[in-house]
């Protein structure tokens, strides 16, 4: 890192109101040469509106921004881009239909007798990608890429326009394993480049990984900031950490399943569904919570979707309770006593137009109803019991859900299944995009869940919440479980050689379905 006295980038007594909400108080914060700063907090702690007015998208109450040591004023992301700032949003600003070298050539397209030369933009595509070692073909539509090397192409944009300031909006939510790694890769020799980069992320392993300084923002206020690489007194611990973010500590993050197991409830025998997935078979006893794992592509949301009936099964049979589950789309799954938290809450799960109690009750209606009309009270009561449970604010009920952070949003979907009392619970990526604070609550949940006596199957690419949350593991390779593992002796390094095929001694492996090796 750096040890320049002027920070590339310096925000001082930053302020921000929206109404009555205030959303950041005299926040000072800076980036140096040659550092990957993190910024930390739970959803809802500022961080996005900082992000937002050092960008251009908001301007600040009060407060001051200098570049290198000079005052600007920054009306809009051009004016931040001319200064050398650039932020990656989570969700990527490129447009699906054109190319890759005309994403990158937009707004600066070369012309040649006033006509768009595109022998000269493909080439100076070729130029940006090489920049960030980006092997893409820049003739491709963009939206037929990943999102890993969407990202790279935005990142190729942004150092191409000389950024000098790179902020990174939670990077790699969406990434395999492997784009992150090469994400993190680039990230370093963008530092080594002298570059500041501000890396925002609820995931504490790549902080730790990559991060020069830590700074933590707690409602709207900037709480600290911690030198990740001091040692002896001044060196920081992920409690540390974790204790600024949410004003208390989190002793045991993970809360493991601490009911007797029951009687299998589910029973999943040689399941099969289109894009080759099975047979696969499993069960889940009452009161466990069984995880599923293994590399994205690898087969679990699928698995899901089938038990749950959102997708035709095309083979093997399902019981619940000893009844055969047969189900032809998810209202009978609802019926038949199964919940389901899709992977994508905004997509798949909530009506963000819709009110908080809208949103929770919606799928328990008919028990709050005589004659087709809805018993407005019964159904408040049964609504403001759940969010007691979630501990959600009451005078949140009105709200439309699109107000709410990404935990509460997660909250929502939580509360509407604990309505329906399922008998099988099925959580696919309960925590992701979720502070920490919030990722509490939410294991808090599983665990009661469990000891209702349902079953509970978490399918989880976060692999330390995987082994801290479950029983029982069951690791899917291309379409198929590979290994059965007990969660209280497995760890990381096991799950991976099943998920990846790949073992200590470089051998790889055809593991049969539901065995362990």
């Amino acid at each position: 890192m750096s040890e320049s006295t002027t920070p590339l980038l310096e925000v001082e007594g930053i302020s921000k109101r929206f109404g009555a909400t205030l959303a950041l108080s005299d926040v000072s914060f800076d980036v140096r040469a040659g550092e990957v700063h993190a910024l930390m907090g739970e959803n809802g702690a500022g961080k996005s509106t900082l992000m937002k007015i050092i960008s251009g998208n908001y301007q600040p109450d009060t407060g001051s921004i200098r570049i290198s040591g000079s005052p600007v004023t920054m009306a809009s992301p051009r004016d931040a881009m001319v200064v050398g700032v650039a932020i990656i949003h989570q969700e990527l600003n490129t447009i699906p239909e054109m190319t890759v070298a005309e994403n990158l050539a937009t707004g600066n397209e070369p012309l040649r007798f006033g006509m768009l030369d595109r022998r000269t933009m493909v080439a100076q595509a070729r130029e940006k990608l090489a920049r960030v070692g980006a092997d893409i073909d820049p003739n491709r539509p963009i939206g037929r890429l990943s999102v890993g090397m969407q990202q790279m192409v935005e990142i190729a944009r942004a150092v191409a326009e000389n950024a000098t300031v790179l902020v990174l909006d939670e990077p790699t939510a969406a990434l395999s394993r492997t784009e992150s790694q090469q994400l993190f890769e680039l990230i370093r020799s963008m530092r080594s480049r002298g570059m500041g980069l501000v890396y925002i992320s609820h995931r504490m392993e790549e902080v730790w990984e990559l991060a020069d300084r830590v700074t933590v923002f707690r409602d709207g206020q900037l709480i600290g900031t911690r030198d990740m690489r001091a040692s002896g007194p001044e060196q920081v611990g992920p409690g540390d950490i974790v204790k600024m973010m949410v004003g208390r500590d989190i002793d045991d993050l993970y809360v493991r399943n601490a009911h007797q197991s029951g009687e299998v409830r589910l029973t999943v025998r040689d399941l099969t569904g289109p894009g080759d997935i099975g047979p696969v078979s499993f069960d889940v006893r009452g009161g466990q919570v069984v995880g599923m794992v293994g590399l994205i592509g690898a087969g679990r949301t699928e698995v899901a979707r089938l038990i749950y009936g959102a997708d035709r099964r095309t083979g093997g049979a399902v019981t619940l309770d000893g009844q055969p589950l047969e189900v032809r789309n998810p209202i009978d799954g609802i019926k038949a006593g199964v919940g389901l938290l899709p992977e994508s809450r905004k997509d798949q799960a909530l009506f963000l137009d819709l009110s908080v109690k809208d949103n929770i009750g919606m799928s328990t209606l008919p028990d709050h109803s005589s004659a087709g009309v809805v018993r407005n009270g019964s159904l408040l009561t049964a609504v403001r019991g759940v969010m007691d449970q979630l501990k959600v604010r009451s005078n949140a009920l009105k709200l439309e859900s699109r107000a709410l952070s990404g935990g509460n949003q997660q909250k929502l979907v939580l509360g509407r299944l604990l309505l329906q009392k399922p008998k099988l619970l099925i959580l696919d990526e309960p925590t992701r995009g979720v502070d920490i604070g919030a990722k509490s609550e939410i294991y808090r949940l599983i665990n009661e869940i469990a000891g209702t006596g349902a079953a509970v199957l978490v399918i989880s690419s976060d692999l330390p919440e995987a082994l801290g949350i479950s029983d029982e593991l069951l690791v899917m390779r291309n379409g198929r479980i590979v290994a059965t593992l007990d969660a209280r002796t497995a760890d990381e390094e096991s799950v991976m050689q099943h998920a990846t095929g790949v073992y200590d001694d470089g051998a790889t492996t055809n593991e049969t379905a539901g065995t362990a090796r």
